[in-house]
Parts: C-alpha cells; sequence; structure tokens
C-alpha cells in the first residue's frame, strides 16, 4: 500500500480522494523539523502547500518517495535540482488559483477607485464624511493589463463588463489573441502614457524586477492607479511611496510586497491613498477545494496508470533517454530561458532546427524542453513540460521542428529561430564532451558561452578600450568577470561581447554600460 504524507493544510477532499483510491494517508501540519526528517523515509508521497521546506536536507532523507505534490501553483519551497536528482517526480495544479486571483484583483481596483478601504477605517473610528471620499467610476477608464495570461485574460474579461478601454502588454500573445479578449496591445513605453490604471501579472525575474519604478511613474499619466497581485517587487515600492507623495500616483492596492511578510514600518503599508491584503490572491475557499482536488487526483492517476500531469522537473521526461540526449534535453531548456530574455519583440513563430540524426527521434522532447524553458521566463503562472504547448497554442504561437543532416562544424546542433514582428533571432547550441553545455552561434556571430549564471550581452563598434570602458563599469561596483566570449564578422564592424560575471549586474551599471558611445544593443541574462 502506498504511504502518503500530507504536511501542510489542504482541504478534506484531497484525503477523501487518496483513502478512497486504496491509500493510507498521513495528515499531519505540526511536524517540527526534526520529526519531518525522521518520518520521511517511510512515505511514497508528499503533499505540501508552501509552508513545508522540501530542501535538499528533507529529500536526501526520502528513501521510497516518488512523487512530491505542491498543491497549487508556485514551487519556490521544493529543490527540484535535488528531487530530480534523487528521481522523484514533482507536481503542481497550475491554473487552480487563476479566478480567485482575477477577482481579487477587480476587488482591489474597485476598493481602490471607491476608497472601500479608507471609508470603512472612518466609519469605525465614527465619522460620517461623504465628500472626503468621493472615488472614481471605472467607466471609460484606460485598464492596462501588463501580462495577458490565464489571470490577465480572466481580469480583462471582467473588465471589459465594467465598460473600460482594455490596452495591454504581453511579448507573446498575438494581436488576434489580445483582440479576442477585448485588449489593444501596445508597447510598454506607449502604456505608461495612456493608462489610468495599471494592474500587473507578470512572473518576477530579472526583466520584470522594479518593472515599475522612479522613471517609469515620471513617464506615466498624472493620477495614474497601480495594482499588483501577482509578485512582490515588480513594483518598486520605494519608488511607489515617492511618487503617491509627489500625487503622481494616485493610489495603489497591494497584495505581494518585497519581502514576505512584509516590513510593516514600511510606509507604503501605511500610506492612505494605499490598500493591502496578506497575499490574498488565491486564497478563496473554492480554488483551495480545487487545488486540493487536482492535486489528490494527479498522485492517484500517477500510482493507478503511470499517467503523468502537473509534472515541473525533468525527472518524468528523462527516464527513457540516454545520458546524451538528456544533456540536450537541458540544453534545450536552457535555450529556451536564454532566448526569452533576447526577445524584445513580440513572438509569431519558432522553428526548432536539430542538426545530427540522433537528435530526430527526441525532437518532440527537445522541443518540449526549449518551450518550458521560454515560458518560465514570460508568464505568470505555472509551466511544466504538460502544459507549455497548451499555452503556446493558446497565444497563437506557431513552433515547428525542422530535421537537418549533421553540420558542417558540430555532430549534433540545436538552433532555435524567433520571428517577430519586425526582427529574427536565431540561438544555436550544442554540447562538448559528455557534460559541456555550450551556445556556440548567436545571430550572425560565433561565440561559445557556458548557459548558466549572469550573461552581460551587448553589441558594440569593434574598436579599441570598449571592453576595457565596461569593465572600468563593473570594476567600479566590485562585479567581477568570470568569463568572456567576442564575436565579430569584419574587423572594424559591429561585435557581439558575451561578459559572464560572478553578480548580478544592477539598471545602474546597465545604464552606465548602454550610455557608453559605440554600445548599439544590451542585454542582462540569468540562468
Amino acid at each position: 500500500m502506498k504511504k502518503i504524507l500530507i504536511s501542510d493544510s489542504v482541504n478534506q477532499r484531497s484525503i477523501e480522494i487518496l483513502e478512497s483510491a486504496g491509500y493510507s494517508v498521513t495528515y499531519k501540519t505540526d511536524f517540527t523539523r526534526a520529526e519531518l526528517l525522521n518520518a520521511i523515509d517511510d512515505y511514497h508521497a508528499l503533499i505540501v502547500r508552501s509552508a513545508t521546506k522540501v530542501d535538499n536536507e528533507l529529500i536526501s532523507r526520502m528513501k521510497s518517495m516518488e512523487v512530491i505534490g505542491r498543491a497549487g501553483a508556485g514551487v519556490d519551497n521544493i529543490d527540484l535540482a535535488a528531487a530530480s536528482k534523487k528521481g522523484i517526480l514533482v507536481m503542481n495544479t497550475p491554473g487552480g488559483n487563476t479566478i480567485s486571483t482575477a477577482e481579487h484583483t477587480m476587488a482591489m481596483m474597485l476598493s481602490l477607485c471607491r476608497n472601500i478601504s479608507q471609508a470603512n477605517q472612518s466609519i469605525l473610528q465614527g465619522n460620517w464624511d461623504r465628500k472626503k471620499f468621493s472615488g472614481t467610476e471605472l467607466r471609460g477608464k484606460t485598464f492596462a493589463i501588463l501580462g495577458l495570461g490565464k489571470i490577465g485574460k480572466e481580469v480583462a474579461k471582467r473588465s471589459k463588463a465594467f465598460g473600460m478601454n482594455l490596452i495591454g502588454y504581453d511579448p507573446l500573445i498575438s494581436e488576434e489573441a489580445a483582440n479576442e479578449i477585448g485588449v489593444k496591445l501596445y508597447n510598454l513605453d506607449e502604456i505608461w502614457k495612456l493608462a489610468d490604471i495599471i494592474s500587473v501579472h507578470v512572473p518576477l525575474n530579472s526583466e520584470t524586477k522594479n518593472l515599475i519604478n522612479r522613471d517609469v511613474l515620471l513617464r506615466c499619466k498624472k493620477g495614474v492607479k497601480l495594482i499588483n497581485c501577482a509578485r512582490g517587487g515588480i513594483i518598486n515600492e520605494h519608488d511607489l511611496f515617492e511618487a503617491l507623495e509627489n500625487e503622481i500616483v494616485s493610489g495603489a492596492a497591494l497584495d505581494v510586497y518585497e519581502t514576505e511578510p512584509p516590513d510593516f514600518s514600511n510606509p507604503v503599508l501605511n500610506h492612505p491613498k494605499v490598500v493591502c491584503t496578506p497575499h490574498l490572491g488565491a486564497s478563496t475557499e473554492e480554488a483551495q477545494e480545487l487545488v486540493a482536488i487536482q492535486i489528490a487526483e494527479q498522485i492517484v492517476d500517477y500510482f493507478s496508470s503511470g499517467r503523468i500531469s502537473g509534472a515541473v522537473n525533468l525527472s518524468a521526461f528523462t527516464e527513457e533517454l540516454t545520458d546524451d540526449i538528456k544533456m540536450f534535453f537541458t540544453l534545450s531548456e536552457k535555450l529556451g530561458i536564454f532566448s526569452a530574455q533576447l526577445l524584445s519583440e513580440r513572438l509569431k513563430q519558432i522553428t526548432i532546427e536539430l542538426n545530427g540524426e540522433s537528435l530526430h527521434k527526441f525532437s518532440k522532447e527537445l522541443s518540449l524542453a526549449f518551450s518550458r524553458g521560454f515560458l518560465s521566463r514570460k508568464m505568470n503562472e505555472a509551466v511544466n513540460y504538460v502544459n507549455a504547448p497548451l499555452i503556446l497554442k493558446e497565444h497563437k504561437i506557431s513552433l515547428s521542428e525542422k530535421l537537418s543532416s549533421e553540420d558542417s562544424t558540430f555532430r549534433n546542433l540545436v538552433t532555435v529561430e524567433m520571428i517577430t514582428e519586425n526582427e529574427i533571432k536565431k540561438i544555436s547550441g550544442t554540447v562538448f564532451g559528455k557534460n559541456e553545455l555550450r551556445i556556440v552561434r548567436i545571430n550572425e556571430y560565433f561565440v561559445e558561452i557556458k548557459p548558466e549564471g549572469n550573461l552581460l550581452l551587448y553589441k558594440n563598434i569593434d574598436k579599441p578600450g570598449m571592453l576595457a570602458s565596461v569593465g572600468k563599469i563593473l570594476a567600479e561596483k566590485n562585479i567581477n568577470i568570470a568569463g568572456l566570449s567576442l564575436g565579430r564578422i569584419t574587423q572594424g564592424k559591429d561585435a557581439l561581447t558575451i561578459i559572464s560575471t560572478d553578480d548580478v549586474i544592477g539598471s545602474e551599471e546597465l545604464k552606465k554600460i548602454k550610455e557608453l558611445g559605440g554600445i548599439k544593443e544590451i542585454s542582462f541574462i540569468q540562468i
């Protein structure tokens, strides 16, 4: 009999489903760390939410574990690399909180525009001040939705019913798909000038951290309102407070924060024009019941028939692959992560070309790995190897595979071509020896890069002193250069420089580099 441990609070339906399938279920949410470490070796499955830290230490104690299930989307509390190394499948329940988070966004927007929270507090203090809390209608307001994944789309549907003028930004979604939900697409520079209200629904990564900062707020329409029910850190809280004080921003609604729990002395939390909730986006009875049912059914399917859904780590897809192909599987996923951060325009089509017959029969797996890596950097919802193709289809992005003979330089080569409205980008990668992953070509430039860590890429005029100037800026911030690759076609023309660094390069340093004479394009990539 399979033994299943549930160590975080979940809806009772999860236990009922597992027990009715004939499994032994232990539901215990008050384990001490020591107790959990001692007990874990006896179980075949573990179900958690966000409280239990499934780290390398805990995973190393697992002797019988086959599957770890997360009743929810985020898996930040699970060491995926350690689980994969141990051969343990990790599942989550993507999409379970979509409606709850969309509805919470609407509640925050209504509260913000009608001063619900402030008026309620005034009433509790025995005041009756109707004029002070006069609000604004949603009807006719230009509402910008940044990120049109599942949650963003549901927000759009509900906002349309209020008669709002919907605009949006999403580097993946096509104009056709956006039109279907009544959203007109713009680039970010245009959105800042047009929007009365902005709601963010993008993932938190190096591209979106501090996406809305002081410089952006100064470009926004005076009196703009901001909503964040996605991830803390997308809106810079210090800059938001400054903008509120200067009446650039007329109000903000925050469900997520840069640190959680937040520093309660943070002046943003106590500002009279800010509505705050403690990360309640997914906190509805319906959402919690849904994810509890989903994870239980996924585990039952896996144990009873071997059917996998909601897998977020590699083990489920690489068990039957040879070691050589596993490395190309990993390479393809990293090419996806890399490519997503190079892309600056809306994507229309992806072509994955596989050179070398040994890769041909694994074309589906390799394209799947690329898709998962690419989308993981672009979506605010959980992306796994099951739903990645569906997400591409929903966004009307075409993905095709091309099988070619061996490349003249490399025996096996994975090349990704991405077509946007105005540009074509091509990135090629291979595996040297048994396990040395390399990116070997970016557009027309031949390079040699390890797809890992912090990578600074810039195109520059090929002239003496360029590298020294960039190096000086990094050195002033005590950022150490760990590796370097240079690519050029003709002396004196454009060149491509890739610098690997030990530390993250901040926006201030990137701005200084961009302002150097001779720098044409710049990207900072984290893998």
